[in-house]
């Protein structure tokens, strides 16, 4: 199913100028209508995912032509960053029904860790400090999510040198 609209949730600071990039690719190169929601804000990104709200306009994107990408950091202690917290808390509610977002969004989840805060391991890569991100990425699996891209993990110690790949993949699905 072709994508009409793309919906990016940053979680974190460095999540923002990730989120940007992001943002100005698609823009750019598909052309498609790209807004963003920081993850802080409960009322917004409820109406996207779930069509639950009372902004009409913003509950009208919860439908398969639409692509949220989430941009979260994890930080110390396997943690989101206080900017994602509201909406980690949201999808890890056990009450939500296993259909919660079938036939909603389709998702893509991009993690960004620092695996210099790992000090206690002799080897480290980006899948060791991206908990958050493949937190989310299975529950919005199991949630009834159809994930458009695979996960990616970048990590900062390495430059952040897997989120411009993981865009151009992105770039490149929605050019199909």
């Amino acid at each position: 199913m072709p994508i009409h609209d793309v919906v990016i949730l940053p979680g974190g600071e460095l999540a923002a100028d990730v989120a940007a990039q992001i943002e100005s690719k698609v823009s750019s190169t598909v052309g498609i209508k790209v807004q963003q929601i920081p993850m802080s804000k409960p009322r917004q990104f409820k109406a996207v995912l779930v069509g639950d709200g009372d902004d009409a306009a913003l509950s009208s994107l919860a439908k398969p032509t639409t692509l949220a990408v989430f941009v979260v950091q994890t930080i110390e202690n396997e943690s989101p960053p206080e900017e994602a917290g509201a909406c980690v808390r949201f999808f890890k509610r056990k009450t939500h029904p296993a259909s919660l977002l079938a036939d909603k969004v389709q998702f893509a989840v991009l993690g960004l860790g620092d695996s210099n805060l790992l000090l206690d391991r002799q080897h480290t890569s980006a899948k060791d400090c991206n908990q958050v991100a493949q937190s989310l990425d299975g529950r919005f699996e199991a949630l009834g999510g159809t994930r458009f891209v695979a996960r990616g993990e970048a990590d900062e110690r390495t430059g952040l040198t897997e989120v411009e790949p993981w865009i151009d993949a992105l770039v490149g699905k929605l050019k199909d």
